[in-house]
């Protein structure tokens, strides 16, 4: 979905309503104590406190990175159906508020950089198997990223109920047909139920203050190549770029978010910035409203992933038997990407579960 629908159509909007009130229905409902309820009664040693977090936020001064003073003009074409400056200040504005930050590591000691890592592998396995949108994966990044920066000394055996609720709710948000609770709960091997999940989606939901609809890395990628590859009078909403070398760019991107060091960046940055290798600095200035020296930065700390990306060859559009061909550039893939990061897989399997094949899902788009 193009990143700026959201602003044209009330549709996430309701969702999130809808998704508030059926929280707090459940809220109100006796849980069942199960094998995993000490797991939760930790969360709440370790300060999960959602009301306080919801009404301290986050600090602005926390941000990893250097918000703009002053909305740059739009770079966006003439649109037919709006206006370009009102979307493009929207845009920008979102990117603003939805703070974002590496810093919350410092929150948490008994966390790693290595465990974020392979947490957000683990769900882009999970969501190539329920053939979820690149969308849907980088909304469960953003809602992780940022509610770990509400919280304070969260245990890491908490990290994959917190991954998995993320992506839950992500799904929920972005697909047509999203995944069933109980298949969440699935692919947790047995680690958590249902309603653990339930509970973790109403404290991640208030300390995020319902904020679910953020313009992510990926969106920003798939406006600027959209933007590089139309016609002079095309429709932006009508998809012109090649697919081939979109997924090319997605996997670097992919790549990209799973160091931490990614945070310091807006997510916008780092979309000019992965768009600033594969076509000409000139046009990703043009797409993007950023200068050479507003991404050069961004840009030379990704040269290395350039490189380990550019050892794994060629990615491939994925054949999914239930996806129409124009959408299939769309469906997260996964590939080794903590190899590739790394030299190697440092307990992956260990970690997590192996998630069910694709052709597991019931449900189709």
């Amino acid at each position: 979905m193009s990143p700026f629908v959201s602003l044209l159509l009330p549709r996430r909007a309701a969702l999130s309503g809808r998704l508030q009130k059926r929280s707090e229905n459940v809220l109100g409902q006796k849980g069942k104590v199960t094998k995993n309820q000490l797991v939760l009664e930790s969360a709440a040693k370790s300060r999960l406190l959602v009301e306080a977090a919801s009404e301290k936020g986050v600090d602005r001064d926390e941000a990893g990175y250097e918000g703009d003073s002053s909305v740059q003009p739009s770079p966006l074409p003439h649109l037919r159906w709006g206006s370009s400056e009102d979307v493009w200040v929207k845009m920008i504005n979102r990117e603003q508020s939805y703070r974002h930050s590496k810093s919350f590591m410092r929150k948490h000691p008994r966390i790693q950089p290595r465990m974020r890592s392979i947490l957000l592998d683990w769900l882009i396995e999970v969501s190539e198997a329920y053939t979820l949108h690149r969308q849907t994966f980088y909304l469960a990044q953003d809602y992780f990223d940022r509610f770990m920066l509400t919280q304070d000394d969260i245990e890491k055996n908490m990290l994959q109920l917190i991954g998995i609720t993320c992506l839950f709710i992500a799904a929920k948000m972005e697909e047509a047909c999203p995944p069933k609770l109980s298949q969440m709960a699935y692919v947790t091997a047995g680690t958590y139920y249902e309603d653990e999940i339930l509970q973790m989606e109403l404290i991640i939901l208030k300390a995020l203050n319902w904020n679910l609809c953020p313009e992510t890395a990926v969106s920003w990628l798939k406006l600027y190549f959209q933007m590089a590859s139309m016609n002079t009078n095309s429709d932006l909403l009508e998809p012109q770029f090649p697919q081939d070398t979109y997924i090319q760019m997605t996997r670097l991107l992919d790549l990209c978010i799973l160091n931490i060091n990614s945070l310091d960046f807006q997510y916008r940055v780092l979309a000019a910035s992965v768009l600033s290798h594969f076509i000409q600095r000139e046009t990703v200035e043009q797409v993007s409203g950023l200068s050479k020296e507003a991404t050069q930065l961004c840009v030379n700390w990704m040269a290395p992933f350039v490189e380990s990306v550019g050892w794994s060859g060629r990615a491939k559009l994925r054949d999914f038997t239930t996806i129409k061909a124009e959408d299939k550039h769309n469906i997260q893939t996964h590939v080794d990407y903590l190899t590739m990061l790394d030299g190697s897989k440092n307990e992956v399997d260990d970690q997590f579960p192996t998630p069910p094949n694709s052709t597991e899902k019931p449900c189709t788009h």
